[in-house]
């Protein structure tokens, strides 16, 4: 009898120790089950958090290389840059929940998206600014070569007014002096000898020029005696720094013709020896002679 009810109870520890078994087993199979999912979604969590983070590492480099460009847009293009950093630190001292990796990749989609925006509206102004530089370019060349030509126009309209007004000047020839007795019948009788002498004369032609501007014109006459000294009025006319002493003025109204011009010079106790003629037009001499009393 006590040999059944112990046969009775080791049956019933070892259905005990069997069901514990089975639980055992069961509950080792569900962990290790969890732990296999666990380690495969950290993993998923990991590699996901690795993608954004490449993503948002390649839209800071785009947005660094649009920056260095300098263009008008990159102060609005720096703002963007620096929302893509905070969020990358962001991401980086994240522990990688769903959750929040959620949250980082829809922000990472929306910051691609408006770089996108930016990146189109960049090129955009690039494209402008090459065709303005372009355009740029083409009118300092055009304008480089209107002042050249300005430049060679003016160098050229400077030479022919230097040959016009070369050429307008009047030529003065044929310059003479020489010596009078007046006779108390009002006759001229010439002269060589100074002792006999009442006036000299001075003589000289204005040659034609049809360039030259008409009118009066006046030339300043100087006589100087053998003593050197200058006969006549003996005025001074003061031209810039040069100063002009001379015996009188010849005003001739001249026609762009030949003309002969004759002035008398009246005096007395005239010195032997040699007289020079000088002819200026205001300071400039452009004609002389000489000659002699005995």
């Amino acid at each position: 009898m006590e040999n059944q009810k112990s046969s009775s109870s080791l049956k019933a520890v070892i259905a005990v120790l069997a069901v514990l078994l089975v639980g055992s087993l069961v509950y080792i199979f569900k962990m290790t089950s969890d732990t296999d999912v666990v380690k495969t979604e950290l993993k998923t969590t990991l590699t996901e958090k690795e993608s954004v983070m490449k993503d948002l590492q390649e839209l800071k480099s785009t947005y660094d290389a649009a920056i260095s460009e300098n263009t008008s847009m990159s102060d609005e293009l720096t703002q963007e840059r620096d929302k893509v950093v905070n969020l990358m630190n962001d991401l980086s001292k994240s522990k990688g929940d769903v959750a929040s990796l959620a949250k980082y990749k829809t922000q990472s989609i929306a910051l691609q998206s408006k770089m996108k925006v930016l990146m189109a509206e960049n090129e955009g102004l690039k494209k402008q600014n090459t065709t303005l530089t372009t355009q740029r370019d083409s009118a300092v060349v055009v304008i480089g070569e209107a002042k050249k030509s300005n430049e060679a126009l003016a160098g050229q309209n400077e030479e022919l007014s230097k040959v016009v007004e070369k050429a307008a000047k009047l030529t003065v020839l044929n310059t003479r002096g020489s010596a009078y007795k007046l006779k108390s019948s009002g006759k001229e009788v010439a002269t060589d000898k100074a002792s006999r002498a009442d006036v000299l004369k001075i003589s000289f032609t204005i040659a034609e020029n049809q360039v030259a501007q008409s009118g009066t014109k006046s030339y300043y006459v100087q006589v100087i005696d053998s003593k050197n000294n200058v006969l006549g009025d003996k005025k001074t006319e003061t031209f810039g720094d040069n100063t002009l002493t001379y015996s009188f003025v010849s005003n001739v109204n001249y026609e762009n013709k030949t003309i002969d011009v004759t002035e008398n010079l009246r005096g007395k106790d005239f010195p032997k020896g040699t007289y020079f003629v000088n002819i200026f037009d205001k300071d400039q001499l452009v004609s002389k002679t000489s000659f002699s009393l005995k």
